[in-house]
């Protein structure tokens, strides 16, 4: 970055940061359009057109350029990085950096993991330009992010210093395996990396996410008490309901199930609360409760856990022959030399940016599935293709079916709508109790039934 480049990032980000933003507060109805309105000639395609034709054409157009950019940053990102691991390769900087920590250090796995901290954080520097861009100018300039660059930046630092801790931890043992176990080195690789990834997702709602955000339990005591009574119903040992202070950050609407075990709970952003009504919010922690009694997260573990197997297959063939190649104008002697770190993460992120179409649909399969069980049990059809709407700021709402199929890990908003409609279309007749929530002038939907 040149000193002109560093100038303009700090004029703008001082813009940026005087920019305020308004509170907000909390809608309490919904806005139904007439033809999604109950009626006996109820049209399920009807009713998604006409909440879909609420979003103005600007926003909409906003909205499209903004997940269709992200296609290309997928792209960018990928080539970014994979041009930072042949110029480490390439250079010899990756074997300068084992011979360094060589010198240093005469421990066999503790010369993997001096090795490790350089790598990070030169990669971490490389693509900071980048993420500046990325995650901090563009969400800006989309009207999504809620921060100053001074916590931007802040966050990222603490990002890093993450990563500098658990992938040094993680690599380390990775190569013990290697040097240990030889050519049949892969399987126990795969497994210990899911096992590695297992323990992040333990630890990550105790030890990692308060590092960003500050999570407690939910203040609003009657949709506290909702919700509690909507968990219970669908058999959910839930004690309490948490909060996260993600407006901080942006302005985006979220919830999520994280954790495993006792460390596994729902938790909803303030976002959620102060600009959502109470069907949206109810459909949304169905939708969320429907992740937890689908296990979804044991399914995904197992999922993934057959990806890195077929990911470290590749990995270990690939890298063969790439060492015979050019291993000796690389300075690397085989894959137990830690200087080898380079080529292996790129044939990784070959691996995965090449099977992202079949993680995505394995993702957006369980968020379908989540979907249909929070129709069921919160009985909000109305919220949910509200809140699908307000999910559809950052996410492109009316993709072609291709498109759907490899970009997105979440249906799309059409898609969600669509759903809805078609539920409350089936379930016209057992929608006849009145809710304190129906919006003036509209027929009126049930409360969640616990």
């Amino acid at each position: 970055m040149t000193p002109r480049h560093l100038v303009c990032f700090v004029f703008l980000a001082i813009c940026l940061s005087a920019i305020s933003h308004a509170e907000t507060t909390p809608p309490s109805t919904l806005d139904i359009p007439a033809a999604a309105q109950p009626s006996p000639n109820f049209d399920v395609k009807a009713a998604t057109d006409a909440w879909l034709a609420t979003i103005p054409p600007d926003k909409k157009a906003r909205s499209d350029s903004y997940f269709e950019g992200g296609y290309w940053l997928q792209l960018w990102d990928f080539l970014l990085f994979s041009a930072i691991m042949i110029f480490m390769l390439r250079t010899r900087l990756s074997a300068h950096i084992r011979d360094w920590a060589a010198r240093t250090i005469r421990n066999t796995n503790l010369r993997a993991l001096l090795y490790v901290l350089p790598f990070i954080l030169i990669t971490f520097l490389l693509q900071f330009p980048m993420s500046v861009y990325e995650g901090y100018f563009r969400e800006h300039q989309y009207a999504l992010s809620t921060q100053t660059f001074g916590s931007w930046l802040r966050d990222q630092m603490v990002g890093l210093a993450i990563s500098l801790v658990l992938g040094a931890i993680a690599l380390m043992i990775l190569f013990a395996i290697v040097r240990r176990l030889g050519k049949n080195w892969w399987v126990s690789g795969a497994l210990t990396s899911v096992v590695l990834l297992i323990l992040l997702v333990i630890i990550a709602p105790v030890y990692i996410a308060p590092l960003f955000n500050t999570y407690t339990p939910m203040k609003d005591a009657k949709m506290k008490e909702s919700i509690l009574s909507l968990a219970r119903a669908n058999g959910i040992p839930a004690t309490d309901v948490y909060e996260v202070d993600e407006s901080r950050q942006s302005n985006r609407v979220s919830a999520n199930v994280s954790g495993l075990g006792s460390t596994q709970r729902i938790s909803l952003n303030d976002n959620l609360l102060n600009r959502c009504t109470p069907e949206e919010i109810m459909t949304t922690m169905g939708h969320e409760m429907g992740h937890y009694v689908l296990h979804h997260i044991y399914k995904s573990v197992l999922f993934f856990s057959l990806i890195f197997l077929l990911g470290f297959a590749f990995l270990n063939w690939s890298m063969n022959w790439s060492l015979a190649r050019w291993g000796e104008r690389w300075g690397i002697s085989g894959i137990t030399d830690v200087a080898v770190l380079p080529l292996a993460a790129l044939l990784l992120t070959i691996f995965f940016f090449v099977t992202t179409p079949i993680s995505n649909t394995w993702t957006r399969t369980e968020e379908y599935e989540a979907d249909i069980f929070g129709l069921n049990a919160a009985r909000q059809p109305d919220g949910e293709a509200a809140v699908d709407l307000k999910l559809g700021e950052y996410r492109k709402l009316d993709p072609g079916p291709i498109e759907e199929f490899l970009f997105y890990d979440h249906p799309s908003g059409r898609t969600r709508i669509t759903a809805a409609m078609r539920w409350k279309k089936e379930n016209m007749n057992a929608l006849d109790e009145p809710s304190v929530h129906a919006a003036p002038g509209t027929t009126p939907m049930p409360q969640p039934h616990p």
